[in-house]
């Protein structure tokens, strides 16, 4: 009895590890910055200079979103000369967005409305 006790308590506390980093992910595009350059980045390469001159905002705006992405896996890095160039590492991220826009455009009037986020 009491085995089982432990173990389903392991279980239970996997399982809001699991949910913990799910929410950590989706996280990754919950702010419209990020939601942006994922965007952006889905069409080719760019490096930092070109992503904040499309966003109008910050280079340390920008370099601290694409950290955050590249923390979480959306983005990933390499450097070419003096220059760092940001591309998509997945392209399931393509889907993730498609199926995000088609989710929100079904589901937009409610989305905007919602007080309880």
């Amino acid at each position: 009895m009491r085995r089982s006790w432990i173990v389903n308590t392991l279980k239970r506390q996997d399982t809001e590890i699991q949910n913990e980093l799910y929410a950590k992910f989706f996280h990754g595009l919950s702010n419209p910055t990020r939601f942006r350059i994922v965007e952006i980045l889905l069409d080719g390469e760019k490096t930092v200079s070109d992503l904040v001159y499309m966003l109008s905002v910050t280079q340390g705006q920008v370099s601290n979103h694409l950290a955050c992405l590249k923390w979480c896996g959306y983005v990933s890095s390499r450097q070419d000369g003096k220059y760092v160039i940001y591309r998509i590492t997945d392209e399931r991220v393509r889907v993730i967005m498609q199926l995000a826009k088609e989710m929100v455009s079904d589901n937009a009037a409610h989305i905007s409305q919602c007080t309880r986020m």
